[in-house]
């Protein structure tokens, strides 16, 4: 094992409340977002189903765009806690505003992108004149807010990377409150319909970015970290991310795999898939929120260059990611029948839903694990594994989706396929939590 000192290693119980003292906060943060965007979607739907439906079509595209940048946050949480570690909260403050510095010039042509093919990409998901009218109304306005959430990104990981996910909690459940006013004003306050809610969340959008950004802005004044970007520093920001991007893809080309796999099996199935999906999507943010801690607590050891600490609390880590899995699997099994009747009164879509949900249950244990490892080796800095790994696991996966569909299986072996590559993605995070090769110490982050 890479030289190490094991002074920062704590017992179990410090262990524990500095995982909790980071997840927690985390938790809230993550699930604020689509709680809120439950009531963006209320408020439209109001208006009209050709509205809710533009609003599902356009959402859909931002949050796409955006979400291939959420390396912005992981990368930068990953760089800056390591630097912390280090005894240089400056130099960790100086990479970070490079972090929020690319993301803007990322979201400038992220917007200009979503703009120029705003049409052709609306076309693909409906040919109904008055959604696809509604619908680019929304994107035009929308597209403008895309800088202010990468920023929002950005600025979010350099506050984890400082150990501090309180700041951006209480920004975002405070922003989504506003944008909810913002809503109801525009939208009917003002009679703007549908384009009142796309203002609506743009203000909000950009006020939180001016906030989270000014709190980064006054934390490097005070360090004395420059302001100004650097070319050099921005390229290192890419450099990290790009290995994050490839992982990011391929997750959500499995995801994708497996929505076009439902709907070729029937309607039913899909519309089981969807429930299904959306559920298992709403657990993994409890999940992911120990992944967030990970990120932030492993990039902080490595660069304070103790690695006997870092692998202690990865496998403290681990715990907590198996004992959140089990209980969860046990509550989704147990809260079924209450749950599934709150999505659909089909009978048939009931039945399925109800049995995938069993299956989805019981590999939550295993999600437990996997989002923790991946979260702890984003925080060693190890983006090129998971990119390879990543892919690894899409070429285990399409063939057994594909294969439900070519023998004329049901949606319940198309999730048994994928339980089989949340199992490919744990042993491959497996065998590299047991080795040394991302145990890599120091303030700067792995290059290989």
């Amino acid at each position: 094992m890479p030289g190490s000192d094991s002074g920062g290693v704590g017992t179990g119980r410090q262990q524990d409340r500095e995982i909790a003292r980071l997840a927690v906060p985390a938790f809230a943060a993550l699930i604020s977002e689509p709680l809120f965007l439950l009531a963006d979607s209320a408020i439209v739907g109001h208006l009209g189903t050709s509205q809710l439906a533009a609003l599902g079509v356009a959402g859909v595209v931002v949050q796409t765009v955006v979400g291939i940048f959420i390396f912005l946050a992981y990368g930068t949480t990953s760089t800056v806690a390591r630097h912390l570690g280090a005894g240089d909260t400056g130099r960790a403050l100086a990479v970070g505003v490079d972090g929020a510095w690319l993301a803007l010039l990322l979201g400038a042509v992220a917007a200009v992108g979503t703009l120029a093919l705003s049409r052709p990409v609306v076309d693909g998901f409906t040919s109904d004149p008055s959604v696809r009218h509604y619908a680019l109304t929304y994107l035009h306005i929308a597209a403008f807010g895309i800088p202010a959430l990468l920023v929002m990104l950005a600025a979010t990981g350099v506050l984890r990377g400082l150990q501090d996910t309180r700041t951006p909690l209480a920004v975002a459940v405070t922003a989504n409150l506003v944008n909810i006013a913002l809503n109801v004003s525009f939208v009917y306050g003002l009679g703007w319909g549908i384009a009142g809610s796309a203002l609506g969340t743009l203000t909000a959008q950009t006020t939180a970015a001016v906030v989270i950004g000014y709190v980064v802005v006054r934390a490097a004044r005070r360090h004395g970290a420059r302001l100004s970007p650097q070319r050099v520093g921005i390229a290192a920001a890419w450099r990290v991310g790009v290995p994050l991007v490839v992982r990011t893809l391929t997750l959500r080309a499995a995801l994708l795999t497996a929505t076009y796999v439902a709907a070729a099996i029937s309607t039913t199935a899909v519309a089981a898939h969807q429930v299904a999906f959306t559920v298992w999507t709403f657990l993994t943010f409890a999940l992911d929120a120990i992944a967030i801690a990970g990120q932030a607590i492993t990039g902080r050891l490595l660069g304070a260059g103790d690695a006997v600490a870092a692998r202690a609390a990865t496998r403290r880590m681990m715990a907590w990611g198996l004992l959140a899995g089990l209980v969860l699997g046990a509550l989704l099994a147990a809260a079924r029948p209450v749950v599934v009747p709150l999505f659909t009164t089909d009978p048939q879509v009931r039945a399925l839903v109800s049995t995938v949900l069993l299956i989805a249950a019981l590999h939550q244990p295993v999600s437990g694990v996997v989002f923790v490892l991946d979260g702890v080796l984003i925080g060693a800095g190890d983006g090129r594994y998971l990119a390879w790994a990543g892919l690894a696991t899409l070429v285990v996966f399409v063939p057994l989706a594909l294969a439900v569909l070519w023998a004329g299986g049901g949606l319940t072996w198309l999730w048994w396929a994928f339980t089989a590559f949340m199992l490919a993605r744990l042993a491959t995070l497996l065998w590299r939590e047991r080795g040394d090769a991302w145990l890599v110490l120091g303030a700067a982050a792995p290059t290989r």
